[in-house]
């Protein structure tokens, strides 16, 4: 199968995201679906629904955007766009960045950057400006290519927990 250029979605964010997640670029199924994590094996919508206390997989897409919206918790690839010729991240060449730095200063109330990802981390990463305010951390894969188990997975994305809490 010949690699293909595809592109990542728009932010979903809002000025007062505290949680911003960051993935590394959209899926064939996700791309095809139009929707962030749109694979039924991947488990990141099991995860945030864990951390923000909301059956986040039971529900319909847009009933998913609008509770992450409530819980003040942003979306984003880090990838602008690339050529790949399947879903994995490794398949991933020619990676255009997105402009990470300019969506951060638009969010005065962020609080935490999680990266969704080994490959998130390694592009997203050299993306950011120097961040005093904002705490970033590196998550393991939600998708099941990443065989670590659930449970184990869970226990790390619950820190996510520390930028949603009130002051």
């Amino acid at each position: 199968m010949p690699a293909v250029r595809h592109a990542s979605f728009a932010p979903h964010v809002h000025p007062d995201t505290r949680l911003l997640i960051l993935g590394s670029l959209p899926g064939v199924r996700s791309l095809a679906e139009r929707r962030y994590y749109a694979h039924p094996t991947n488990q990141f919508w099991r995860l945030v629904g864990a951390v923000i206390d909301r059956p986040l997989a039971a529900m319909d897409y847009d009933a998913r955007l609008a509770a992450l919206r409530a819980a003040k918790v942003g979306l984003w690839d880090v990838i602008r766009t690339a050529e790949r010729r399947s879903s994995s991240d490794s398949e991933i060449r020619d990676a255009e960045a997105q402009d990470l730095a300019a969506l951060v200063a638009e969010l005065p109330d962020l609080r935490m950057i999680a990266f969704n990802g080994g490959k998130a981390a390694a592009i997203g990463r050299r993306q950011l400006p120097g961040l005093d305010r904002v705490d970033v951390i590196d998550l393991p894969s939600s998708s099941a290519a990443n065989t670590i188990g659930y449970a184990a997975k869970l226990e790390r994305w619950r820190q996510l927990r520390q930028a949603l809490v009130n002051d």
